[in-house]
C-alpha cells in the first residue's frame, strides 16, 4: 500500500547576519523550498546551510549540541519569542509542522548586553558560567554514595530542589525580559542548593556572591512581569526569584559567612 506523501512547505526566512562582534548586523532574507513538516527547526537551518555552502556563500552560524532539549545551546528568538511559539520547548525540539506553507519567519539571537553576539545567531553566554563559578563549590564529601537514609530529605523538598535544578541555563529568560534580567536563572541555581542539606555550609556566601556577579555582568533588574517563566523551556517557576531575594537578604544579614 502506497503511503501518502506529506505536504512540503516553502518558507521565507528573515535571519540576523553579523560577521563578528564588532561588525554591524542586518536582517537578510532567504527562501527554503521542500521543507518537511517532520523536520526540526535546526534541521531546516541545516538544509538552508547546505544550499548556501553549495552556492559558495557563508553558512549561518548558530549554536547546537545535544539536539535533545537538555543542553540549552540552541538559543534563538523566533518570531519575537525565545525558543519559538511552543511552551516548554527548546528550538531543537520545535518541529516545522507548527508553521505553514508561505510563512515568513524571523530568526534572531538573544538580545542582551551581557550576551554579546559572536557571529550571526551565536551569542557569548559565558556570563552564566561566571555566575555559577562565583557561587563556588559545596562542602560535601566525595567518593562512594552515602546510604540513602543517612540524610533524610522530605519528598516535597527534594522535588522542589529538582524542579529548580532542571534549569538548563539557555538564557531564554534573559532574552524575553525587557530589562535583560537573569534573576530566574540565578534564582533557580540558588534555590536548588538552598533547599538541600548539602548546600547549607556555603548558603549565605553563595547567594551574595552569585547576585553580586549577576550585577557585575550587566544583567538588569527583575520587574516581576513574568516573561521569563512564560518562555522557559523547562517551566522554571517565578517563585525561584522570590527565593533568590530571600536568600540574598539572609546572606547580607549574615555577612555572607561560610558557616551559619
Amino acid at each position: 500500500m502506497e503511503t501518502q506523501k506529506k505536504e512540503r512547505m516553502r518558507l521565507k526566512l528573515l535571519i540576523w547576519r553579523q560577521p563578528g562582534p564588532a561588525a554591524r548586523g542586518k536582517m537578510v532574507e532567504y527562501e527554503v523550498d521542500d521543507v518537511s513538516p517532520d523536520m526540526s527547526f535546526l534541521e531546516m537551518l541545516d538544509v538552508l546551510n547546505e544550499e548556501l555552502t553549495l552556492r559558495g556563500e557563508d553558512p549561518i552560524a548558530f549554536d547546537s549540541d545535544c539536539r535533545e532539549g537538555i543542553c540549552g545551546m540552541c538559543g534563538l528568538v523566533i518570531n519575537g519569542r525565545p525558543h519559538g511559539p511552543n511552551r516548554n520547548t527548546t528550538v531543537c525540539q520545535l518541529h516545522m509542522r507548527f508553521f505553514h506553507d508561505g510563512d515568513t519567519i524571523t530568526i534572531e539571537p538573544w538580545r542582551a548586553r551581557a550576551f554579546p553576539v559572536v557571529k550571526d545567531l551565536i551569542v557569548d553566554r559565558r556570563a552564566f558560567d561566571r555566575i555559577i563559578a562565583a557561587g563556588g563549590y559545596i562542602s560535601s564529601n566525595v567518593g562512594a554514595a552515602p546510604e540513602a537514609n543517612s540524610i533524610p530529605i522530605p519528598k516535597d523538598v527534594a522535588e522542589a530542589a529538582m524542579d529548580s535544578a532542571t534549569c538548563i541555563g539557555c538564557g531564554a529568560c534573559v532574552a524575553a525580559c525587557k530589562n535583560a534580567s537573569a534573576s530566574l536563572f540565578v534564582g533557580a541555581k540558588i534555590s536548588q542548593l538552598a533547599l538541600l542539606p548539602q548546600g547549607q555550609a556555603e548558603r549565605a556566601r553563595r547567594a551574595v556572591r552569585m547576585v553580586e556577579q549577576m550585577d557585575t555582568e550587566g544583567f538588569g533588574s527583575c520587574s516581576n512581569e513574568g516573561e521569563c517563566e512564560a518562555v522557559c523551556p523547562k517551566g522554571i517557576n517565578l517563585s525561584n526569584i522570590a527565593t533568590l531575594r530571600r536568600e540574598y537578604t539572609r546572606g547580607v544579614w549574615l555577612g555572607g559567612r561560610t558557616k551559619d
